[in-house]
């Protein structure tokens, strides 16, 4: 699979002012993703190597998460169409992202997966 160098970062590496931007709709406050409180948990750690029993652990919670998560009607469409190659995104790992996804978008959702340019 090949690998697009100009993804945008996993949303719990988003700064809070990208995330309002890009993660609200229709003019309500923003539902942050739950990944945001913990960005390790959706990515892994940075500064250490985990062994497959940590990361299996890990990802497991990580979907936990993502099963109560207020943005998750974002987050897989996202990830349908950025195609990332690591972290939890809706639930999903990278590998696991269904290749295509039939959704209604909500109001605002720009299904280009460009996040909108913050002043």
């Amino acid at each position: 699979m090949p690998v697009n160098m100009n993804l945008l970062p996993h949303p719990s590496r988003l700064t809070l002012a990208d995330l309002e931007a890009g993660w609200s709709s229709g003019g309500d406050p923003p539902a942050l993703p739950e990944c945001t409180y913990d960005p390790e948990l959706h990515t892994g750690p940075r500064s250490r190597l985990e062994t497959d029993e940590q990361r299996a652990a890990r990802e497991h919670v990580a979907r936990e998460v993502c099963a109560t998560c207020p943005a998750r009607s974002l987050c897989l469409p996202y990830a349908v169409n950025a195609r990332p190659t690591s972290g939890i995104w809706a639930g999903h790992t990278a590998d696991a992202i269904p290749p295509h996804l039939e959704v209604s978008h909500p109001a605002g959702y720009d299904a280009s997966g460009d996040l909108p340019d913050v002043a």
